[in-house]
């Protein structure tokens, strides 16, 4: 088992935006048994590759107990009007703020075959499923808070013991 250390705010590569998985190879194989297994501790819903330091369009999630992983995931549909949500980062620790967010999301992608594999559904998941992919896009959560929420955030990321 390697749980891997997740990368935190201020590091480079979770502002990078992730390259397409081109190849399935040995080095594919092991990133997604250290997402699966990073994933797999308490209280972790998603863990996308950037946040473990690779710069590479794939992420895990653990929702309810349904573990799994996704390579080359697209958000290809929302639906509803965006609600608040309470949402936190495993990269951005101890900040809990409300984001908006689609009440149901649907993404697609491969496997390690290089089946496609689709993920969809509402609350968590759909939750997960976008916080998710803007990370292989480059973004925090942060970035979707009202502007005076963000700047509340920003100045708690200045002030914590990690940064």
């Amino acid at each position: 088992m390697t749980v891997r250390a997740i990368r935190l705010f201020g590091d480079p590569v979770l502002r990078a935006v992730s390259a397409p998985i081109e190849t399935i190879d040995d080095g594919i194989r092991s990133l997604v048994r250290d997402l699966l297994d990073t994933v797999a501790l308490p209280g972790r819903a998603g863990v996308a590759a950037p946040q473990i330091g690779v710069n590479l369009r794939a992420f895990s999630y653990n929702i309810d107990g349904d573990i799994g992983y996704v390579l080359n995931p697209v958000l290809v549909e929302t639906r509803g009007e965006p609600q608040t949500v309470g949402e936190g980062c495993l990269s951005v620790p101890g900040l809990w703020h409300d984001a908006q967010r689609f009440p149901w999301a649907r993404v697609e992608g491969i496997d390690l075959d290089g089946d496609p594999v689709v993920l969809e559904g509402e609350g968590l998941l759909a939750q997960a499923l976008q916080h998710e992919t803007d990370h292989l896009d480059g973004m925090l959560y942060l970035s979707r808070l009202p502007a005076d929420t963000r700047r509340e955030a920003m100045r708690q990321v200045r002030e914590s013991d990690w940064f």
